[in-house]
C-alpha cells in the first residue's frame, strides 16, 4: 500500500525509528517532537500496530469540518455569476457584503471563482508582453529625460544623481549629462536650460511619473500641473509621462550602460566629485554618441530656437502666488516678507504677488513681472538678531544656540529634513544643485 505523508510526519516517523531500534532515549525524542512522554508512547505503538500509516492524519482528503455549507456557495456564485463576472475577488466579496449581506472572505471567494473558471489564478496568466515602439522619425521630436542615482564616484566622492537627455531617435546623450545632490525641481530648470541654449525646444519630453513632472496627489484635476509643468507649458514644450519602465526603455537601457561604463572611465580619469565629473562629461558623452548613437530616419532637427520672448531667467524659476494682507505682508513659507511702503505696495493690499525662487539663489517678490522690495520677519528665528558677544565667549554660544535650536520640534526649525517643506532660498541662497524647493508643490493652469 502506497502512504503519502507530510514532510513534518516523514520527520516524525524518523525519529521514532530511531527510537524503536535503541539508537535515541524516549526523553530526547519527545523533545525533538514537541510531545510528552505519554505521546511518544502512543506514537509508537500505532506504528508497531498499523505501520507508518498511523502517523497519517486521518482528516487528509477529506472536506474541512469548518468549511462554509454548499448553499452559502451557490448563493454567492449565483450572485458573482449574475452582476459581478467580471469583478475582481476582493471587489466581488465587498460588494456581495455590501449589497447582498453575503458575508465571504476573498480569499474563499477566489478558490471559488478559479474552480469555477470566473477568474485566473496570477500564476496561470500569462506575462504581460512589452511589444516594441517604433523610434521617432526625427531628431528633437521626442527627448526622453530621467535621473538615476547612483555611486558614481565609487566613494570618492558624495553620492549625487545624473541627470540625462536622451533623444529617442538617435539614442544619443543630447551633449547634456549632468551630476546633481538630487532630483529636483531646481535641478531640472538648469538641466533644461542648459538644453535649450544648446540645441533649442524640442517638440516633447518623455519622463516617469516622478512628482516633478505630474501631479500624483489623489484626486488632482487635469488642471494640476508641476512648477516643471508650467515652465515647460510656457515654453511651449509638451510633456508626456511613461506608464512604465519598459515604455522609456531608450533612456533605462543608456543608464544601464553608464552605470557600467561611466563609472569604470570616472575611475580611470581620477575624478572625484560633482564639480570636477560636469568639467569631464562632454569629451564622454562625444565618445558615448559615436559608439551607440545611430542615425534618424529623417534626416530633418525638428529643435525650435529660444525666442527673444522667451526669458529663460523668469520661466526657469520656482513661483508661488500669494496675497498681500492690508498691512502689506506677504507670508511664505512660515516667514513674513514685509513689503516696502512705496505707492506701488500700496495699491497691492489684497491684491496677488508671485514669490520667485530662481535656481542661481536668488529670491524676489514680483507683480506684474515688477519686483518689489522687502524684510524679512523669519517666525521660525532662534537666534536673537544683532545679538552682541565677545570673541573669547562665541563658542561657548553657539553651542548654547545649537542646543537651543536642537530642541526645537522639526516643523520650526529651518532646514530640518522632518519638514514637510523644502529649504527655499532665502534661507540657503546660491545653492541651485537641487538643495531647492521640492516638486510636490502644484500649480492650477489658468
Amino acid at each position: 500500500m502506497v502512504v503519502t505523508m507530510s514532510k513534518r510526519e516523514f520527520d516524525q516517523l524518523e525519529v521514532l525509528l530511531r527510537v524503536q531500534s535503541g539508537r535515541l532515549r524516549v526523553a530526547d525524542a519527545c523533545a525533538l517532537l514537541g510531545r510528552s512522554r505519554r505521546q511518544v508512547f502512543r506514537l509508537l505503538r500505532g506504528i508497531r500496530d498499523d505501520g507508518a500509516a498511523s502517523l497519517v492524519s486521518k482528516r487528509r482528503g477529506k472536506p474541512s469540518n469548518r468549511r462554509l455549507p454548499a448553499a452559502v456557495r451557490e448563493l454567492a456564485m449565483s450572485l458573482v455569476r449574475e452582476h459581478y463576472s467580471d469583478f475582481g475577488p476582493t471587489f466581488a466579496a465587498e460588494k456581495l457584503a455590501e449589497r447582498h449581506g453575503c458575508r465571504v472572505s476573498r480569499e474563499t471567494l477566489r478558490g471559488w471563482m478559479v474552480a469555477d473558471g470566473l477568474w485566473l489564478d496570477r500564476r496561470a496568466r500569462l506575462p504581460s508582453p512589452h511589444q516594441p515602439r517604433r523610434r521617432r522619425e526625427c531628431v528633437g521630436e521626442l527627448v526622453q529625460i530621467d535621473g538615476s542615482e547612483h555611486a558614481w564616484f565609487e566613494g570618492r566622492g558624495p553620492g549625487c544623481t545624473l541627470l540625462a537627455f536622451v533623444d529617442d531617435a538617435t539614442s544619443r546623450l543630447m551633449l547634456l549629462l549632468r551630476f546633481v545632490a538630487s532630483e529636483s525641481a531646481f535641478s531640472y530648470f538648469v538641466a533644461t536650460r542648459a538644453y535649450l541654449e544648446a540645441h533649442g525646444k524640442p517638440v516633447a519630453l518623455y519622463s516617469d511619473k516622478h512628482g516633478i513632472f505630474r501631479v500624483n496627489r489623489p484626486g488632482a484635476g487635469g488642471d494640476d500641473v508641476t512648477q516643471f509643468g508650467r515652465a515647460l507649458c510656457e515654453l511651449n514644450i509638451d510633456i508626456i509621462c511613461a506608464n512604465s519602465p519598459q515604455a522609456k526603455g531608450r533612456i533605462e537601457r543608456a543608464f544601464g550602460t553608464l552605470q557600467d561604463r561611466l563609472v569604470k572611465e570616472l575611475r580611470l580619469a581620477g575624478v572625484t566629485g560633482v564639480e570636477a565629473g560636469n568639467a569631464w562629461l562632454p569629451g564622454f558623452v562625444t565618445d558615448y554618441n559615436r559608439r551607440f548613437g545611430r542615425e534618424p530616419l529623417v534626416a530633418k532637427d525638428l529643435h525650435r530656437p529660444v525666442s527673444a520672448d522667451d526669458d529663460l531667467d523668469e520661466v526657469l524659476a520656482w513661483r508661488e502666488r500669494r496675497t498681500v494682507t492690508a498691512n502689506l505682508v506677504v507670508h511664505y513659507d512660515r516667514m513674513m516678507l514685509l513689503l516696502d511702503a512705496t505707492p506701488v505696495a500700496r495699491g497691492l493690499a489684497r491684491k496677488t504677488v508671485e514669490v520667485v525662487n530662481y535656481p542661481d539663489g536668488r529670491f524676489a517678490v514680483q507683480h506684474g513681472g515688477a519686483a518689489l522690495g522687502f524684510r524679512v520677519f523669519d517666525k521660525l528665528r532662534t537666534v536673537e538678531v544683532g545679538a552682541v558677544v565677545e570673541n573669547k565667549r562665541l563658542s561657548e554660544v553657539l553651542a548654547h544656540v545649537k542646543a537651543r535650536q536642537a530642541a526645537f520640534p522639526d516643523s520650526k526649525r529651518r532646514g530640518a529634513k522632518g519638514r514637510a517643506r523644502a529649504v527655499n532660498n532665502l534661507e540657503a541662497p546660491g545653492a541651485p544643485s537641487g538643495v531647492g524647493p521640492s516638486a510636490t508643490s502644484t500649480l492650477h493652469a489658468p
